[in-house]
């Protein structure tokens, strides 16, 4: 393959710096611990590193409060300390993709601090508007919060400043030209240090429609929430991308960009990858489906059909750092029902999970999703069958998404709980510290030190698929469906075939298949309930077998 097109069949993994691992104990991941353990990375089998923010930040959303865009934050390391990693990375092979925040800055950000003063021109960078109402006490729309109340705050001399996000994370107007090239500069200074290229949060949500008009009424979330938005995937955000784009091709080989768009569907994500844009864009409608047959075949047709038409491969994703865990996510008996749109939370009833069954199902969709052409991306933990700490002490709870929906949203700290690396006990050897956020406890079985050990594992069946992906998958060519029984997904790729047994009954394998790798330990000719099955064939027509 063209090693300027890496990209298009890349594994790459999330790394949320302050979860991954802590060097100098005081609880806080941070680089010394990432470089640390970059050889866990390389026997893990990952092409690319993608790294949460990095900078500078009040820290309000994470780190998505960004308040100097060419600076490490002190609780990580020095941009020294960054140089070293990125140079160690690719010395072990490793691509590195750092997250870059557009749609908004921190409130600590310099130019938010002189638009609070008002000094001249400088709230033109924002989107500050007076009131409504005689006396302006009203938002000057009904524009709402991605975390919950009105996307609008209003300060000291009266006027409102928006927020699509938390208070803390102004809006930038992307029509200020100030704008534009700050951020392009902010490109090149990275790339000059040595990144492969950027994720690009919010990356629907740049442009907004410059009257500002209602947006009428609409759900609390979901797809509607934003389809038709003033605020949201307005066509004048693809001249952003393709000056970024420009900006990408000044270097040998060529950065890439992936998009965080959520956008009503893949016709409209298209846009967003036009070969003078981005090259690639999460494809979601996987992580959203429920654990059905057709769903999900319907959801790879879509994928796959938009691929050709812009011409470059999906990219697959089950988890993130926004997301309810994988694990937790199909632990309930009708997994996958998510409110569709921005942070994906799980709105989940009563009922507990199972996680027995939801780890089940979890291994079974990772072979599908390495087993898909086109990019896969995995979250810090995916590797290790961890599930969300849904009971999580309200007083630990650090996402903004908690108070700024009257404490009826519990936000996202579930999935970021820091990663367990050995022993029997909290901080499970993330540090010798107390971690910024809880772990659950019973986490011993899913440290890395215990499942490198144990063959059957997360962390085995992982190492084992991205090798065999390596070797199979990712130079197997297009997907063709195989005929296959009710509630069994089935297609090949070359001479290699993914059977996934998402029905009531277990199904038997083609005839003469060779199995080559499993998602459940010891199957051989019959594929159980909720398992995933990579087999290799010299039919490639070979038809399954019918169970006696």
């Amino acid at each position: 393959m063209d090693i300027e097109q890496w990209w298009q069949n890349a594994v790459v993994y999330q790394v949320y710096l302050r979860s991954f691992r802590d060097d100098n104990g005081d609880g806080i991941g941070d680089l010394a611990g990432l470089r640390a353990a970059l050889h866990y990375l390389v026997e893990l089998g990952v092409d690319a590193i993608w790294i949460a923010p990095w900078y500078p930040s009040p820290l309000a959303d994470g780190g998505y409060d960004v308040a100097d865009y060419c600076d490490i934050h002190p609780d990580y390391g020095t941009l020294a300390e960054a140089g070293e990693l990125i140079a160690a990375a690719h010395a072990h092979g490793i691509r590195v993709l750092v997250d870059i925040v557009p749609n908004h800055t921190s409130d600590a950000h310099p130019w938010f601090a002189a638009a609070l003063r008002d000094e001249p021109g400088t709230r033109d960078r924002y989107w500050f508007r007076p009131g409504r109402g005689a006396a302006g006490t009203s938002p000057p729309n009904d524009w709402a919060s991605v975390f919950g109340g009105p996307a609008w705050t209003r300060v000291p001399d009266g006027q409102w400043y928006l927020h699509l996000f938390a208070t803390a994370q102004p809006d930038l107007n992307w029509q200020d030209t100030r704008v534009r090239q700050a951020f392009e500069h902010v490109l090149r200074f990275w790339s000059e240090l040595g990144v492969d290229g950027f994720r690009i949060d919010v990356a629907h949500g740049l442009a907004k429609d410059p009257d500002l008009p209602d947006a009428g009424p609409r759900p609390p979330a979901g797809l509607m929430s934003i389809t038709n938005h003033p605020a949201w995937d307005q066509d004048s955000v693809h001249e952003i991308y393709r000056a970024w784009r420009a900006v990408a091709d000044e270097y040998t080989p060529p950065k890439v960009f992936v998009a965080e768009a959520w956008v009503s569907d893949n016709a409209r994500l298209a846009r967003y990858l036009r070969a003078d844009e981005l090259h690639t864009a999460f494809q979601f409608d996987l992580l959203k489906a429920p654990w059905r047959a057709e769903v999900l075949r319907t959801v790879v047709e879509d994928a796959l059909t938009q691929a050709v038409e812009v011409g470059t491969p999906p990219t697959w994703v089950l988890s993130n750092h926004d997301i309810t865990r994988t694990v937790t996510r199909y632990a309930r008996s009708q997994p996958g029902h998510l409110v569709e749109g921005h942070w994906e939370r799980a709105r989940w009833t009563s009922e507990p999970p199972d996680l027995a069954l939801g780890r089940r199902r979890a291994r079974a969709a990772a072979l599908l999703q390495l087993a898909l052409p086109g990019s896969a991306y995995l979250y810090q933990g995916d590797e290790l069958g961890l599930e969300e700490f849904e009971d999580m002490p309200n007083e630990s709870r650090q996402d903004p998404s908690w108070p700024q929906s009257g404490y009826t949203d519990v936000g996202r700290d579930g999935c970021r709980s820091p990663l367990p690396w050995s022993g029997n006990a909290a901080p499970y050897g993330f540090s010798t510290g107390k971690p910024w956020l809880p772990q659950p406890s019973g986490w011993t079985e899913h440290t890395v030190e215990h499942q490198a050990a144990d063959p059957d594992s997360f962390l085995r069946l992982y190492r084992a698929a991205l090798a065999e992906r390596r070797v199979s998958w990712a130079v197997a060519g297009d997907l063709r469906w195989l005929p296959a029984p009710p509630g069994v997904l089935a297609f090949a790729r070359g001479a290699h075939q993914c059977w996934v047994n998402v029905s009531p009954d277990p199904v038997q394998l083609p005839r003469e298949a060779e199995v080559v790798l499993t998602s459940q330990p010891g199957v051989g000719a019959t594929l159980p309930v909720d398992t995933t099955a990579w087999v290799r064939t010299h039919r490639p027509n070979a038809a399954p077998g019918r169970l006696r």
